[in-house]
């Protein structure tokens, strides 16, 4: 089952895409408002259910795609992630435990929203990424039920504004949270097999920029859920962005995303996210 959230004729509303094709379940499960809602009350049942063999409302077309999960409680990101990442960061070392930081949910757009350059920086950078969604609450899980608490997969464009990654002296949040300059979606997919590796490919305008598969993390799905629930509750609808693959094409100096450019991050086992860029107003 794949799950979207999406405004239709300027609504917000959210169900099952089918094909070119969308079930609105907004209307079928009326005690909820959002998707996030149908997480957090673990009714993922109730929801293919109302889907199954049904014709779909309207067309893919016909809405504006939003990020799957409006606000959800905590979006972390998993840094430097990837076999030989280290190497664009003069780190040579295996990290023993991963690197995290916080995303707003107000940095993340939908697919087909623009990303957007902000007025006070050019270096917009992209970051295309496997994300997990937590299907309930949790703490303290072992690695060996790790992947039991993870209910859905989606894509992330971790999008990132360099040089206020370097603001702070030991943090890179600045950089990570601008407006819009991140993606998620195009929704979630609620039928994987993690134990499997996902390949994913990030294109620059029809140009494959990251090509590589989930085999190559350093930190894998459970190592992550479990070394976060060591610290910390996960909650039903939470999201972690696992890390980003090294770039296939490097330049002195770097080239940034500018207006115009369309970023793709694709995984067959997923969708696609596509975004173009545009710049503040």
């Amino acid at each position: 089952m794949r799950l979207a959230s999406y405004n239709m004729r300027g609504r917000p509303s959210f169900g099952a895409v089918v094909g070119g094709g969308i079930v609105d379940l907004r209307a079928r499960l009326s005690r909820f408002s959002t998707l996030l809602e149908v997480f957090r009350a673990q009714a993922l049942s109730e929801a293919k259910a109302a889907s199954d063999g049904v014709r779909p409302d309207l067309q893919l077309a016909e809405v504006e795609l939003l990020p799957p999960l409006l606000a959800p409680e905590k979006i972390l990101c998993i840094g430097i992630n990837y076999a030989n990442r280290g190497q664009d960061y003069n780190v040579t070392n295996t990290p023993k435990y991963p690197s995290m930081f916080y995303r707003a949910p107000n940095s993340m757009v939908g697919s087909g929203q623009k990303l957007i350059r902000p007025k006070i920086s050019e270096q917009l950078d992209y970051e295309g990424e496997i994300a997990i969604v937590i299907g309930r609450e949790c703490r303290h899980v072992d690695k060996d039920h790790a992947l039991d608490v993870i209910v859905g997969v989606t894509l992330a464009n971790e999008g990132t504004v360099r040089d206020w990654t370097r603001h702070g002296q030991f943090n890179v949040t600045q950089g990570k949270n601008f407006d819009a300059t991140g993606a998620i979606g195009p929704w979630i997919q609620t039928e994987f097999d993690l134990t499997k590796p996902l390949h994913l490919v990030t294109r620059k305008n029809g140009e494959v920029i990251q090509d590589d598969t989930t085999a190559s993390m350093i930190f894998s799905f459970a190592d992550i859920v479990s070394y976060t629930t060591s610290f910390m509750t996960l909650k039903a609808g939470d999201v972690i962005c696992t890390g980003t693959p090294i770039k296939k094409v490097k330049a002195d100096p770097p080239v940034w995303l500018k207006p115009g450019d369309t970023i793709e991050v694709e995984c067959p086992d997923i969708g696609v996210l596509r975004n173009a860029v545009a710049d503040e107003k």
